[in-house]
């Protein structure tokens, strides 16, 4: 099992930017696909962006495709996730995920096995 910490999430106003990131704890990083999923309120867990063991593959959902980069530092045990151009419907609780045998192209929540306690975006218009 590993340990995942999110932090960075706040409140910013439509068109700004936030960087979350997230620390696992417990093994290696550079073992686990990665992947940043978010909840709204009275909305189901939707995946948001995966990212390869070795950071060199990415997958966005395509409402945040050209808006947010995900990226990771395994030497740091800590992959990022860089919010852009911010929008209204972006508020949400964003969770990072990790998956030990899955490919960060999964997108559904049951794809993957750890999980952080969550920090929340909230974007004002």
């Amino acid at each position: 099992q590993v340990q995942l910490v999110e932090s960075g999430g706040g409140l910013v106003q439509a068109g700004g930017s936030l960087r979350l990131s997230c620390v696992a704890s417990g093994r290696n990083l550079r073992n686990l696909a990665m992947a940043w999923f978010r909840q709204a309120p009275g909305k189901e867990r939707e995946f948001v962006a995966g990212i390869s063991r070795a950071g060199s593959g990415t997958r966005y959902a395509d409402s945040v495709k050209g808006r947010y980069t995900i990226s990771r530092d395994n030497a740091k045990n800590t992959v990022y996730l860089q919010m852009n151009s911010l929008k209204p419907d972006d508020t949400a609780v964003f969770y990072c995920a990790a998956s030990w045998r899955g490919s960060y192209t999964y997108t559904t929540p049951d794809s993957y096995d750890d999980w952080g306690q969550g920090t929340q975006v909230t974007v004002s218009s």
